[in-house]
């Protein structure tokens, strides 16, 4: 890099899922960033339209509208499939092989809860999942439905808090 810790990179605070993806890009592409945290996505993406910040990884939900309006430049989404609202833009795997980090939402409910209610519950958050509007929503915010069973989740869990995990402990990064 010829002006290493010139570029500025944007999170939502230190720690933060901005904050760690953007530190795993670092770290597999081998570049200088500096890191700047905000109290907000909207602060971090109101100093990116104003230039006083080089680089957000935030959620394509905050962010797609203004990508929309040409106010911000996306260079790549972080997902491994490419976002169905923004079908031109590639993701960051494209260009640096095994990148991929998600942000994802679930639903989660007390240890002790009975397996019947469990099963129900997964039952019908996978039907709303499924519904034509649902999808259509959150497509438009670049969301991608993930249904699936109550295994299933806790894999991803699992999997995505050992990979965090190494990233977070590897910078030694400590929450504020």
């Amino acid at each position: 890099m010829s002006n290493p810790g010139k570029i500025n990179m944007a999170s939502v605070g230190t720690g933060s899922t901005p904050h760690v993806t953007g530190e795993l890009f670092k770290m597999m592409a081998d570049v200088n960033m500096v890191h700047v945290p905000y109290r907000s996505a909207g602060a971090a993406l109101t100093d990116l339209i104003s230039e006083q910040v080089h680089v957000y990884f935030g959620t394509t939900a905050s962010s797609i509208e203004h990508i929309k309006a040409g106010k911000i430049r996306a260079l790549g989404v972080t997902t491994t499939a490419r976002a169905e609202a923004l079908p031109d833009i590639p993701t960051v795997g494209e260009f640096l092989p095994g990148y991929e980090a998600s942000f994802w939402f679930g639903l989660g409910v007390p240890k002790a809860t009975p397996a019947e209610i469990v099963s129900k519950l997964n039952k019908e958050v996978n039907a709303a999942l499924d519904d034509p509007e649902m999808k259509a929503r959150l497509a438009d915010l670049g969301g991608t439905l993930m249904p699936g069973s109550r295994v299933q989740f806790g894999k991803l869990i699992a999997d995505e808090t050992e990979k965090w995990g190494n990233v977070i402990r590897a910078l030694n990064i400590k929450a504020e």
